[in-house]
């Protein structure tokens, strides 16, 4: 487990779940460990770091991978949580070096206060609903997206059972993988399960793929290209082959709506079939050799280039990991519609996010690559790689959409990608400053700030003409 020089593991709360999940107490989980009771007390209670024989012990006596100790998952309850307490119904601002120490030595305290805020939210919408007209409009509630986008998290992007699935299916086509693949993923179809398939009309607003369980047709757009065809196809075959196991992860994510179990649904059944389209072990082998070039990595495979970063993003398989990224998709209007990470990256829920970001300059150069070195206010630096993509406009009336899509990993496996070269990874100065969203983002001197930090108290003095560094309602420029 390759980590930055000098960087200490601590197993804190971790340990003490995994050792009382297995019935375990101290001494006899310290005996195991071949370590004294005091050196674990004090391992447990986060005052001494793991060292790497420890952690390899623990990690064969638990049965778990020793990623199970990174930092991501405490980084992102973090920000969770910061977020919650950023809420205007908050007294004042929490100091960010306590929130930390709530997500790293009591998570369950953590999880429990995020999920209250969450609960806080929806009530205050609903209360908002009953509102005479003219009322302070509440929070909106949160919505189905925020609940699998937290399932997917909460498995780095990973998603195992599905993985194995699918390579094992791609390897029995006998056909090459990616966009060649359709013919077989038809062929399929239509001896396992009846599947009729026919290219309808393109029409403003049509589907791409529409499946009627009572005629066994599907009808596909006959604008998709191959590779695109054969991602449909693959869809397809995961909601008709693989039910039980979509249904099996989907009862396990315990969701709390049918909407967001219908959109897991479809989230598992679409990482299906890019997995079938690049199966894990031939798209790691090729990412690995091409260094994670994105338009190689596309030919190779006959797929698009959103498709290879969201592939990417999800190599996360024990004892054979790619580089973990971050995928996220964004409108010019700073929409998130595509979230996902195998990182640490975390951006807020609430107030938008930075404009300093480079996926949002991408828009100004459509089609090339983008790179940035991007640091977070508690120092972390990330890589990046933005590009835009366009969907849809088949005809000179048809509406196109845009959006940027980015892959960031931890500077410390940045050396591993291609587009690295010649940047200056290891210069602070390389790096661009950039927050969570200025509803959360502690930095006070930036030029972009277009809202105080949530919980400052402003002091004005009209008397004075100095410019705060934020727009004021009103203000004249």
């Amino acid at each position: 487990m390759a980590r930055p020089a000098g960087r200490k593991v601590y197993a804190h709360a971790k340990l003490r779940r995994l050792r009382r999940e297995h019935g375990l107490n101290q001494v006899q989980l310290a005996h195991e460990l071949g370590i004294s009771t005091s050196y674990l007390n004090q391992i447990e209670h986060s005052q001494r770091p793991l060292t790497a024989p420890v952690l390899l012990r623990i990690a064969e006596v638990f049965g778990v991978d020793p990623e199970f100790f990174s930092e991501a998952d405490e980084e992102r309850l973090a920000t969770d949580l910061r977020t919650a307490l950023a809420d205007e119904a908050c007294p004042g601002p929490v100091p960010p070096e306590e929130i930390a120490e709530v997500s790293r030595d009591h998570p369950e305290v953590a999880r429990a206060l995020v999920a209250l805020h969450r609960r806080y939210r929806e009530a205050v919408e609903r209360v908002a609903g009953l509102a005479a007209p003219g009322e302070r409009a509440a929070l909106p509630a949160p919505e189905p997206h925020d609940e699998v986008r937290d399932f997917f998290y909460a498995r780095h992007n990973h998603i195992a059972p599905l993985d194995d699935a699918a390579e094992a299916l791609a390897g029995s086509l006998g056909t090459p993988y990616g966009a060649g693949s359709a013919p077989a993923l038809a062929e399929r179809l239509a001896r396992r399960h009846g599947v009729r398939i026919a290219e309808v009309d393109h029409r403003p607003g049509a589907d791409l793929r529409r499946y009627d369980p009572a005629t066994g047709l599907l009808r596909l757009s006959p604008w998709l290209t191959e590779g695109q065809r054969a991602f449909q196809l693959a869809t397809q075959l995961a909601l008709s082959e693989q039910r039980e196991l979509l249904d099996e992860l989907v009862a396990a994510a315990g969701l709390g709506s049918p909407q967001a179990a219908a959109l897991a649904r479809i989230g598992l059944a679409d990482y299906f079939a890019g997995a079938v389209l690049m199966p894990y072990s031939a798209v790691h082998a090729a990412a690995e050799e091409l260094r994670y070039d994105l338009d190689l990595l596309g030919a190779r495979f006959g797929v698009g280039f959103e498709t290879v970063c969201h592939r990417l993003s999800t190599l996360q398989r024990t004892g054979r990991r790619g580089v973990p990224f971050s995928f996220l998709r964004a409108d010019r209007a700073g929409n998130i519609s595509k979230r996902q990470s195998a990182t640490g990256f975390h951006f807020s829920r609430l107030g938008g996010t930075c404009p300093l970001w480079t996926v949002y300059e991408a828009f100004s150069a459509p089609g090339r690559i983008l790179t940035q070195v991007a640091e977070m206010p508690d120092g972390k630096r990330y890589f990046w790689i933005a590009r835009t993509v366009s969907h849809g406009g088949r005809g000179h009336r048809a509406a196109r959409a845009e959006f940027a899509v980015a892959l960031g990993c931890e500077l410390r496996h940045a050396h591993r990608l291609v587009y690295a070269e010649g940047v200056a990874l290891d210069d602070p100065r390389a790096a661009t400053p950039i927050g969570l969203g200025c509803r959360t983002c502690a930095r006070t001197d930036c030029v972009q700030r277009a809202r105080p930090p949530a919980g400052e108290r402003l002091a004005v003095d009209p008397d004075r003409r100095t410019r705060v560094p934020y727009p004021v309602e009103g203000e004249w420029s």
